[in-house]
């Protein structure tokens, strides 16, 4: 679940990699949550947009891979968002709305749509975008050889039918309540992929693509840039080029937004209330604050043998006070949470409450699954093997290294002894994520729209590569999450979605910590942001720079 609203919405990259690099592979967000709110006072600008100027943004990690679908991570679909387009996205009000396609049609009670895409959509290379391209698409994602997390979306397809140059239609052997965020994902060529490994291919790092922007210059461990397109269908967007600068060092990206080498950061807690107030500050800049689109985790590797009882995954809840990781890590600036929803939201299941920190409580729940100090050494131990592992997570991320001290203490509290490892986010993600080579982790997922859980938490994505890396499995909850997608009526969807927040409530295979507020500085410079229940960068087409404010990149100087 960790694209589609990286890539929709954008929610600002930096709400991603603050909070964890990827969406929750679908997992819910229905409803607004609340319009962002800026700080900025009004200002004199030009009345119509001005072309040109480059916008630069920092990265804390570098893309894995520029082919979408086949990478995961923010870094990545926050990129590809931009090199690409998709047959629907979002708008401002979280509804889906045509974008590469013309017109759609829902029929036979959801169980046919049909599309009919925009004429003269070209890829890069001068070759059009056509149908073909989507049942290319279409098929890559259901072969088992594509190293993809989201091809089931498109399993559930019982027939996939092109029927013009421009149009096709698909057929569900029943209704499927995400039929239509399907078709949220990116568009990719026919003609460029379709005889490439895609393990190997040099279009992971030299895409060709059809949306506002085209790659112009990846420097590893430096920057990318991206340039407009000039035959974007829409027409070419309004900055001449998008830099994002590789900065793993949070401070150090903090220090260059206040050099106003950066023209926009998602910032810390203490960034945002303490270290951005001023005269200056309020002429250089603006602020939003917004309630994200994501929530923060304490996972256990669950084919560990420490955590394979639900009772010891119960007291370690107990044992972690969420309040204090919100005092001290977020400055306030978050709500906890108890499950994968965003707080507030038509979705959450609010009968359940947060396990209550209480050290007394984590020890008897302990002790009930053996876990006792039986040496006097200050350690919890059982069956001669002591309660000690390590939270891993990844460098240049202050709050979950933050987040991973405080639990630290917090489980040192009630005798379970704690290491702490960061590692470099490709790492990370390589040789850590997808082999399951972890006890522990600090991470975090972004929502979206719909509510589905099943990319996440269905069994079937217990598996190297999938995104249920903790290897959680319930038959009761993949009942569940196999009937709630099929469901249209949202009333009944919820009562299955209540019940297997339920579930994860009673298993916790997630210690669920919080869900932060997106808290954004950009640049005064920057233009025709318009604050939305979608945060802020759901138009970025529409951002410009006036004239008399351009300049060239640190890159270029």
């Amino acid at each position: 679940m960790r694209r589609l609203i990286c890539l929709w919405l954008t929610l600002l990259f930096l709400v991603a990699s603050l909070t964890g690099c990827g969406s929750d592979t679908d997992a819910g967000k229905a409803g607004s949550g609340g319009d962002a709110t800026s700080s900025a006072p009004a200002s004199s600008v030009p009345s119509t947009p001005d072309y040109g100027g480059n916008y630069v943004t920092g990265s804390i990690g570098e893309p894995s891979n520029l082919i979408p679908r086949l990478a995961s991570d923010s870094a990545s679909s926050e990129i590809t968002g931009l090199l690409y387009v998709s047959l629907l996205k979002y708008n401002k009000n979280l509804e889906l709305v045509p974008w590469a396609a013309k017109k759609f049609e829902v029929l036979d009670g959801g169980r046919r749509l049909t599309f009919e895409l925009h004429p003269g959509i070209m890829w890069t290379d001068g070759v059009e975008t056509t149908a073909e391209d989507v049942e290319y698409t279409y098929k890559m994602m259901v072969d088992p050889k594509t190293p993809t997390a989201y091809a089931e979306s498109y399993k559930l397809i019982k027939e996939f039918k092109v029927t013009g140059r421009y149009t096709f239609e698909v057929v569900y052997e029943q209704p499927y309540a995400r039929a239509l965020s399907t078709w949220g994902g990116e568009i990719l060529p026919k003609h460029i992929l379709e005889n490439e490994n895609l393990l190997e291919t040099k279009y992971s790092r030299q895409p060709v693509g059809n949306g506002p922007y085209m790659l112009k210059e990846w420097k590893g461990g430096s920057h990318l840039i991206l340039q407009a397109n000039p035959n974007y269908f829409k027409g070419r967007p309004y900055f001449d080029e998008v830099v994002y600068r590789i900065i793993p060092d949070q401070a150090t990206m903090f220090l260059e937004l206040k050099a106003r080498n950066l023209d926009i950061m998602g910032v810390t807690p203490q960034q945002y209330l303490f270290q951005t107030k001023g005269p200056q500050w309020e002429q250089d800049f603006r602020k939003y604050t917004y309630q994200a689109f994501a929530y923060t985790y304490l996972g256990w590797n669950l084919n560990r043998p420490l955590f394979q009882d639900a009772r010891v995954r119960r007291a370690l809840a107990h044992a972690v006070n969420r309040e204090d990781v919100i005092k001290g890590v977020l400055l306030g600036q978050g709500s906890v949470t108890s499950g994968p929803y965003k707080p507030g939201t038509y979705w959450v299941n609010d009968k359940i409450e947060p396990y209550p920190y209480d050290v007394a409580v984590a020890k008897a729940m302990l002790a009930e699954a053996g876990w006792t100090d039986s040496d006097g050494d200050g350690v919890l131990d059982k069956d001669g093997s002591p309660f000690a592992f390590t939270i891993l997570t990844n460098q240049g991320n202050e709050q979950r290294i933050k987040i991973a001290t405080i639990v630290q203490s917090n489980l040192k509290d009630v005798g379970i002894s704690v290491k702490i490892r960061t590692v470099e986010w490709a790492a990370f993600l390589k040789e850590f994520i997808d082999t399951g080579n972890f006890d522990a982790l600090v991470m975090g997922w972004t929502t979206i729209i719909d509510p589905d859980l099943y990319n996440v938490w269905h069994s079937s994505k217990a598996v190297p590569g999938g995104l249920n890396f903790i290897g959680y499995k319930n038959p009761e909850l993949d009942v569940l999450l196999e009937k709630g997608r099929h469901l249209v009526d949202r009333a009944e969807r919820k009562k299955l979605y209540d019940r297997a927040q339920e579930i994860l409530h009673q298993d916790q295979p997630y210690c669920f910590l919080y869900s932060p507020k997106s808290l954004n500085v950009v640049s005064a410079r920057i233009q025709g942001i318009e604050p939305a229940p979608a945060g802020i960068s759901y138009n970025f087409e529409e951002w410009w720079i006036p004239k008399a404010l351009q300049k060239n990149t640190a890159m270029q100087q």
